[in-house]
Formats: C-alpha cells, structure tokens, sequence
C-alpha cells in the first residue's frame, strides 16, 4: 500500500479521485492500493521559547538560540496561553498511522518551499522512516495529475528545497523571537514584534510616507499654446518652467503679441514596444491591486481557488518565463480560449504559425513556470474570480504576439526665443495592443495623438490660443499595495554600493509566495493602514520604524542577501548549517543592539484612574494599570469605535471624551456618545441631551 499527502483535503480528494481512491474514511480516502490523506497546512512548527522552559520575556534570557530545533503541534491561541489545536492533534495521528501502515509515501503537497516544509515537518516529527517519492506539478488537471505520478521523482532530489525552507523557518524564528522580545523589553509597555522581513518591508513604508510628508510642494508655471491647421486643433507646451506667476504672465503677453510659433526641428523615429512576459505571482498581484484594487492577500486567494478548480497552473511561481517542453501545449490553449464569451474576436488578432517566442526561456523557470490558463475554460465563477482568469488570460495572448509599433515625433518650436514642445505618437502596427485595444499605459506620459498634421521645419504656425497652467512639484508618491509589492521585488536595486547592487539586482525580500502575507502580519501587528489604495503608517509603526531605522533589522539590503543565500542553499550551492550559523551570529548582535536602545514612550503619562498610583501601560488594544490587584482596565474598541491615544487623555484627566460617532449596539444599530469615567474608575455612555421634538 502507498500513502500519498497532499496539503489540503480538496486537493486529496481530486487526486484520489484519479486514483481510484474512493472509499470515503475520516481524515482519508483509500482504495486502488493507495490511501490519500492530508496536512491541512502546517500541521508541525517550531517550538516556541516556552517549549524549551523559558516562560515570559527575560533579559537573562536572550538570545534564545534552540540547539537543537524542537517541533511541535500548532498551537492554537486561548485563554490560558497556546494549546495544542485539536483538529491538528487528530489528524497527525490519522497521517501517523497510515505512515505505518504503508510501504511508501508519495508527497503531493504544493510543489514549492512550503508545501516540501510542511511535508518534511511532520516525516521528522513523527520520526518515520519511510521512502518517499515527490509528485511534482504545475496544475491540478487530469491531464498533468497522471502525468505526475507516470514520472515520480525521489524524494532526496528536492533536499536542497527543504533546506532552504528550513533555513528560512528557523532564521525568521531567530531573528523574530529575539528581536520582539528585546524591543518590547526595552519598550516596557507591549509587545513589538520585529521580523526578518516584516521590519525592512515596514521601512519601506515608513521612509516613502515621512519622505511624503516632508516633501515642499513648490507651484510654477508652464505656457501651453494651440494651434490649428489642416482642420486639426493640437497645442504644445513650454520648456521653460516659471517660478514668478507675473514674470510668465508677462512672457505670455509678449509671446501673444507675436502671435506666431516657428517649428525649430521634426524628429520621427519609430518604436517598438515589446509585449508583456506572463504573469509571476507579483505581477498578478500589482496588476489587480491597480486595475481591480484588489490586496494580495485577496488576489492569491482568488488564485488559489482558480488553481483548485483546475482553471490556471500554479499561483506561488516566481518565474514570467516558460521552459521549452511547455511551449508546443501553447496553440491547445489558446484555442480553448475561443469557447469563452468575448475571446473569438481578440484571437482573431493573433497570428497563427508565427507566436512569439519571447516567453520561453529555460534558464529562467525556477520550481514552476508562469502562470497559464489550462484547457479548462470556466463557465461560471464569481465577478472577481472572472476578473483574475480575464487577467491570466488576456496576458498570455498578448504574450504571444509581436510589439506594437508606433511611430514618435518630438516637434520643437520657437516662439519669443523660448522652446515649446510637441509630442505625438501614431500607430503602425497595433501587435500585441490590439488584445484589448488599449495603446497607452497609465504610468507613461507618452501622449498618443493619432491626427497631428504634417509639419515640417520652418512652418509657422497662428497661435489660436495661449493659456498659463499652474503646476506643483510632486511629493514621492505614497506606497500602494503594488507599488510596495514592486519595491519589495526590486530591493535589490536600492543599494548603493554598486558591486553588491549587481549581485543582488534579481533579488527582492521576500518571496512571490509570501510577499502578500507579509504585508498582512503589518496589518494585524497594528503598524500599517489603508487610506484610499495607500499604505499610510500608524503612531506605532512609525514609533516601531524610529526605534530601528538605523539598526541591522531595518536594512533592505542584508534581507535580499539571506534571500540571495537561501537560493544557493535551494540550489545545493551553500551549507545549510552555515547560514543557520551567521543567524545566530546576527541575532545576537541585534539582540544586544535594541537591549542597549533608549526608548521615551510616545504615549501620555496617566495614573491610573481606580488606584491613583501607576502609569497607566498602553497596548494594541488596551490601556490598563499595571498592579494586578487594581486591574483596571480600558478596551480601545468600543462599539466598534477606537478611542485615540488622545481620547483616552480626556478620558482620564477629563472624565469625559469628545463626542464619539457611529458606534454600533449590540444588535446593529449605530449611535453616537460620549464615554464618561467616573471617580472609581468605571465607565459608562452619556448620549447627550435629547433633541426637543418640533411642535
């Protein structure tokens, strides 16, 4: 009997099915000589410091370097503390057993770093023996499900792998639980967690958003002049950027007198615009974060679901490239796509016999090759999972197409002897644009002008009219998500030492597969916030940010160095245990960096209101006295309304908050009030005077 694994039932089931696994058990389906189980995610993680008898945060106790890493069940969080989940307790004994009881194990979770760790976790926790083999694939169809299991490979191929994704484990639970636990002991007043990835992603954040606001917004002025002929209106605009209002207004008078623009020179050149690679898990993300203002979060979520019902190949690749065994399975595809309403027409726009071979690269396919649509074509699935297939899609038949080519023409005219600028573009050949018919990206200030006249050098030209735009200096733009997700991929690039900028060009913090979950840990951690599509910083991120900005935790750089080492170990290139080794080494110099950080808390000095003796501590989600026979204690969330820092001022030196609206009762309904404190310390609503009813 073989014991296949997947990582989640839905998959399980699907493979079983194909199997001829049919009889249904709880925690697994057997049949056909096979017996199909499941992890549900990570069953087994490491151990946390109390596992290993270190109970709270002690300075004594830092660094915490395990030697060697326990595993354990996943916790769940409760009352007392983290207890072992129960769901996970009873299925790893499901899995124990039927490892006994088998042969042979076949791994079928995901075909990536993760889904080899969480296989790897449990073979060492329940210590099994077993020979393994790896069922390696890019999609859940029929077709490449058979096809997996015809060419099982052995498990010790993909050591590297699991190296690498051990390496990682245990370097985040280095860097994470040493360097929480020595700023929030410095802090004394909450937990502030700190991460290997989390803390330089927050950076990113935090320098965009202060570089923002200290950004000095200058006006100036530019003269735009139009013109007509040939029946056509087109206007250009001056070089020249004015500071002094009256000075351009005085410019404009004059060049009005004149009347009159002479063209200086005529510049034709054409352009060739490549098409776009395939989509990686990145590109998808920042594309619908634009066009869809989906999160992440929300896009690998939808793409996972699209990867389950059998409707795209693999979500968490990190490659745009496909190898070349791939590519004859390409015309299958596309001509599947005719059968999805709104496709025959832009089909009709790719040439047959003649697809561009730009996307196929061997080299550059990492574990899976980018993502594609299978022959599957659904035929109902949700607006937003219509939305992402579209995108999939769409991207591989303009892929396949050749560049678009325009031909650009830079006009320079003179009028008053200041330069005045035009610039057009006209389509020759629309290639891989007509897909959608759109010939202009929103990023580029390339104005497309498909009817500016013939003009030559010499020309004059009437001005029709003369106008003065009034403009301002732009700040650095704010992150949204994609543009963080952009600058997380790109980190690499924002060193400046040259030689270590080219080593690490390629390489981001991060990685497509958990890019997205890292900027939801800045969510929950209380540091980062939406406004609108922004990524806006809150006081505590900010004060988290201050507090390491110069420290070795914050640097961008040294994080794409361990992503650039956990590579090589992936690729057999670099000792495990030597990296291991220089994160211990780092943990304690960051542990010794922030226990030796002063830190002035930005929060009021307030007694407490019920004791009258303490400062009041300040948390995430609540203000509370320190004595543990006082124990008050005063939630931030009210009626689904956060009280500021400053509200919780007024609260306690005032007795009462400013008004507090759209609170939201038990049963739903808002209200606005006011939280008064009375002097033993309890609260309660005061809703104001009643409005006196019109007679």
């Amino acid at each position: 009997m073989k014991a296949v694994i997947a990582e989640k039932p839905s998959v399980a089931r699907e493979i079983a099915s194909l199997l001829g696994a049919t009889e249904k058990h709880d925690g697994y389906l057997k049949g056909n000589g096979y017996v199909v189980t499941w992890a549900i995610g990570h069953l087994i993680s490491l151990a946390m410091p109390s596992d290993y008898g270190i109970a709270g945060f002690k300075k004594e106790s830092l660094p915490i370097l395990p030697d060697p890493f326990i595993l354990t069940v996943r916790k769940i969080k409760k009352e007392k503390g983290y207890l072992d989940d129960p769901g996970a307790v009873k299925q790893l004994k499901i899995i124990e057993t039927i490892f006994e009881e088998c042969e042979s194990i076949i791994v079928a979770t995901d075909a990536g770093r993760e889904g080899e760790l969480i296989f790897r976790y449990i073979y060492d926790y329940l210590n099994c023996k077993k020979p393994f083999d790896r069922l390696w694939i890019s999609s859940l169809t029929e077709k490449a499900i058979h096809q997996g299991f015809a060419s099982l490979k052995p498990g010790y191929d993909f050591d590297g792998l699991f190296f690498a994704a051990q390496a990682r484990s245990r370097a985040d639970w280095l860097v994470g639980i040493n360097s929480t636990q020595a700023l929030s002991l410095q802090a004394g007043n909450g937990v502030y967690s700190l991460g290997r990835v989390q803390t330089p992603t927050l950076s990113l954040i935090c320098k965009r958003y202060i570089d923002n606001k200290n950004f000095k917004v200058e006006t100036y002025w530019q003269l735009e002049l139009k013109y007509s002929k040939d029946g056509m209106t087109f206007s250009s605009i001056s070089k020249d950027k004015w500071k002094d209002k009256d000075k351009t207004m005085e410019v404009m008078k004059s060049i009005e007198r004149l009347g009159n623009s002479v063209v200086n020179s005529v510049t034709t050149r054409n352009s060739n615009e490549q098409p776009p690679l395939l989509f990686d898990l990145t590109a998808l993300q920042k594309e619908a974060n634009k066009k869809l203002d989906l999160t992440a979060e929300e896009t690998l979520s939808i793409a996972q679901t699209l990867y389950e019902k059998k409707f795209i190949t693999y979500p968490r690749t990190g490659s745009k490239y496909l190898s070349n065994d791939i590519w004859p399975e390409i015309p299958d595809l596309v001509r599947a796509l005719e059968n999805r309403e709104g496709y025959k027409e832009r089909i009709n726009n790719v040439k047959w016999g003649r697809f561009n071979k730009r996307i196929v690269n061997d080299l550059k396919v990492t574990d899976h090759h980018a993502l594609l649509i299978t022959e599957k074509i659904p035929s109902a699935l949700s607006t937003k999972e219509n939305a992402i297939y579209d995108m999939i899609a769409l991207r591989l038949l303009e892929a396949i197409c050749y560049q678009c080519a325009k031909e650009i023409t830079d006009i320079k005219l003179e009028s008053l002897h200041y330069e005045f600028i035009l610039k057009g573009a006209r389509v020759i050949d629309p290639g891989w644009r007509a897909i959608q018919n759109h010939f202009q990206d929103e990023d580029k200030e390339e104005e497309v002008l498909m009817d500016i006249p013939i003009l030559k050098e010499g020309d004059s030209l009437n001005i029709k009219e003369g106008s003065i735009l009034e403009k301002k200096t732009r700040p650095p733009a704010l992150y949204t998500e994609a543009g963080l997700l952009s600058a997380m991929e790109n980190a690499g690039r924002q060193i400046e030492n040259e030689e270590e900028r080219k080593s690490l060009d390629n390489i981001g913090i991060g990685t497509p597969a958990t890019r997205a979950a890292i900027i939801e840990v800045l969510f929950d951690r209380n540091y980062i916030l939406r406004e609108k599509k922004n990524l806006i910083p809150t006081q505590k991120g900010l004060q988290v940010y201050e507090l390491v900005k110069e420290k070795k935790i914050a640097d961008v750089s040294m994080t794409a160095q361990w992503e650039l080492a956990l590579q090589k170990i992936e690729n057999n290139e670099l000792d495990s245990q030597v990296f291991q080794k220089e994160m211990e080494d780092y943990a304690k110099s960051i542990t010794s960096e922030l226990l030796s950080t002063t830190i002035v808390a930005n929060t009021p000095a307030l007694k407490c209101p019920k004791c009258k003796n303490h400062n009041l501590i300040f948390n995430d989600y609540v203000v509370k006295c320190p004595d543990q026979n006082c124990q008050w204690i005063q939630f931030k969330s009210v009626c689904e309304v956060t009280l500021s820092d400053k509200e919780i001022e007024n609260l306690i030196l005032k007795k009462k908050t400013s008004l507090l609206r759209g609170m939201k009762s038990r049963s739903g309904n808002k209200f606005d009030a006011y939280i008064l404190l009375d002097e033993d310390g309890k609260t309660s609503f005061d809703f104001g005077k009643p409005k006196k009813k019109r007679k």
